[in-house]
């Protein structure tokens, strides 16, 4: 089952976005603690978004400013300062905090385009994208749920970066989130006390993140949209039910 959801959590990533709502609740109905999940799931899922942004390299579309190279240290140092509020703060916070963020990132999935829409106020300079690049990441490295799509509608509302051609870009900004936020679990964190769940949900992640990224061009958008978005309202209301027992 969680060679499964790495599965289908690699290729919803590497299509639109999601594939944490699915690892995460994977895990969790093996009796996995929740923070322990969270960490798992991040670690697993970061070799998955460096296989499709391998697929995605010659397709990179960038704005000039800020560079890709300061919005990639952003992404960075926020999901370092993520991974670590996951570690700091008590998991009873975590525990009672995740159907809410379920809850936001399934609003960003389904009203993002709407939301952008109506908080464009102009364009900001390269120091504030940064700073919200910044803010998204200590999110990205905390949780996870939706952060690229979330970046996605952030640089739509800040940057004349056409949301169409930037997941090559929103690939590779989650995977730096993921990159300094797998260290940190893989050092301070029980991620390890679990090898055969951790391998098994990595391998899936790796394979469909690979096969998701080759096929994001063949499936039609709003089915994409969707599946996401369907997956993201069952798990939201499943850790809802889960919270209130």
């Amino acid at each position: 089952m969680i060679l499964l959801a790495g599965v289908a959590a690699g290729a919803l990533n590497a299509l639109g976005g999601g594939g944490s709502f699915v690892a995460l609740s994977a895990l969790v109905a093996t009796g996995m603690p929740p923070v322990t999940a969270n960490a798992t799931t991040t670690v697993a899922l970061l070799p998955g978004s460096a296989s499709s942004a391998w697929v995605y390299r010659r397709d990179l579309e960038a704005f000039a400013r800020p560079s890709t190279l300061g919005l990639t240290l952003a992404s960075v140092l926020g999901g370092a300062v993520g991974a670590g509020l996951l570690l700091l703060l008590p998991s009873e916070s975590f525990d009672a905090a995740v159907p809410w963020l379920l809850a936001f990132a399934t609003v960003v999935l389904a009203f993002g385009r709407r939301l952008t829409r109506a908080l464009r106020l102009g364009a900001p300079g390269p120091a504030a994208i940064l700073a919200g690049q910044f803010l998204l990441s200590i999110y990205g490295g905390y949780f996870g749920g939706a952060v690229g799509l979330m970046m996605l509608a952030f640089w739509t509302a800040t940057t004349t970066l056409d949301p169409a051609r930037g997941n090559p870009l929103r690939v590779i900004q989650v995977a730096a989130v993921y990159l300094t936020a797998t260290v940190i679990f893989l050092f301070a964190a029980d991620v390890l006390d679990q090898p055969l769940r951790l391998v098994a949900l990595l391998i899936g992640a790796i394979t469909g993140g690979y096969g998701g990224a080759h096929l994001v061009r063949r499936l039609p958008a709003s089915l994409l949209k969707a599946l996401v978005l369907t997956t993201a309202v069952a798990m939201t209301a499943l850790f809802f039910v889960r919270a209130a027992r």
